[in-house]
């Protein structure tokens, strides 16, 4: 794999700090959040592992670059985002989308597959958001989107260390919230169920996964998966929230969970 993959931005003039990072932006939810931020006017930095597909759907949007990293990498980002905010501007809103998961009882589990899904799940997270938010903070504005997952909420079979890194990334969400509030800052969590990703369908590649993924869905009140479309609608309301709404954590799951 090539270290890195880049394609111009076009047209980022003109649009002062309207600049979106969107790790995973690539393919599924983060790609449908891509196409819509983009839609509302905002240049788009894909930071994604797989180049072909980043660099693909960046030359679809009307202003976007695609840079090639793994998010566990924290000096790696900061090159990255470096570099977008020379070539772009300032970085207004950071969704940290990036995620990975193997469905397999936790007992079956390897500490090296712990370690590849706390990189990726919780510790790019923490890579990003301790990249863009000192320099948010500095600009008196900004706001931080963070996908977890039902999963984070209720736990789910064959997802214990993938459900621990979400439910870690909901508690981060409140507590930088919580630290950053003062500075114009929202940050808020997204937690999707089943979503009709390449994800989850490689996940189902495997039957006993497959059959537990079907077992999800049929619990789900409205008895389907969610689309990427829908799970980037509620990603780009937090996008553009006022401040005063921050620290916030909605599913968007027809339903499979209902936290008051």
């Amino acid at each position: 794999m090539k270290e890195e993959v880049h394609s111009e931005p076009r047209g980022a003039q003109g649009l002062g700090s309207r600049t979106a990072v969107v790790t995973g932006g690539a393919k599924g939810i983060g790609e449908a959040t891509c196409r819509l931020l983009a839609a509302q006017g905002f240049a788009i930095a894909i930071i994604d592992r797989d180049e072909p597909a980043a660099e693909e759907t960046a030359k679809s949007l009307p202003s976007a670059m695609s840079l090639a990293g793994d998010v566990g990498d924290y000096h790696r980002m900061k090159e990255l985002i470096d570099r977008v905010e020379d070539e772009m501007g300032p970085v207004s809103v950071l969704v940290n989308n990036a995620g990975w998961d193997r469905v397999q009882p936790f007992l079956a589990n390897s500490p090296s597959l712990w370690t590849d899904l706390l990189r990726i799940n919780l510790m790019g997270v923490f890579n990003l958001t301790h990249t863009v938010a000192g320099r948010m903070t500095e600009r008196g504005a900004g706001h931080i989107v963070n996908v977890a997952s039902d999963a984070g909420r209720v736990g789910s079979s064959g997802e214990a260390v993938y459900s621990a890194c979400k439910g870690g990334t909901i508690a981060f969400t409140k507590s930088v919230a919580r630290e950053v509030a003062r500075h114009g800052i929202a940050v808020n969590c997204v937690c999707p169920g089943p979503t009709s990703t390449p994800l989850l369908d490689e996940i189902k590649q495997n039957e006993s996964a497959a059959k537990v993924m079907d077992a999800i869905v049929r619990s789900t009140p409205t008895r389907r998966v969610t689309s990427p479309h829908e799970v980037a609608d509620a990603i780009a309301y937090f996008a553009s929230c006022p401040p005063q709404l921050t620290g916030q954590v909605v599913s968007v799951s027809g339903g499979l969970t209902m936290v008051g």
